[in-house]
């Protein structure tokens, strides 16, 4: 019993936070704004990080492990099996 009234109590506060942000506008500079700090935000480490880091330690994460990936330098050649025919047809005399 707990369990549901406590799913209840969750599924109406969604419910009624949902019905609350569809009324909640906001102007358009305050998005701009909010997407440039989102856009900072995660390219953080890129753009502050690179100017303190050890150019050592920086060398190391950015190298991806992708030794198994890399394409090998021997061919492989595939055999022709039989070699194609040339049809000849002979001009008819009509």
């Amino acid at each position: 019993m707990k369990v549901w009234l406590a799913c209840f109590l969750v599924l109406f506060a969604l419910a009624e936070l949902f019905d609350w942000l569809q009324e909640f506008n906001l102007p358009l500079p305050i998005y701009i704004l909010g997407g440039a700090f989102l856009a900072v935000a995660s390219n953080y480490d890129k753009i502050v990080g690179s100017y303190f880091a050890d150019s050592s330690i920086e060398a190391s994460l950015e190298q991806p492990q992708l030794d198994s990936l890399t394409p090998s330098t021997n061919s492989i050649s595939l055999p022709i099996t039989s070699p194609v025919k040339e049809v000849q047809t002979s001009p008819t005399d009509d």
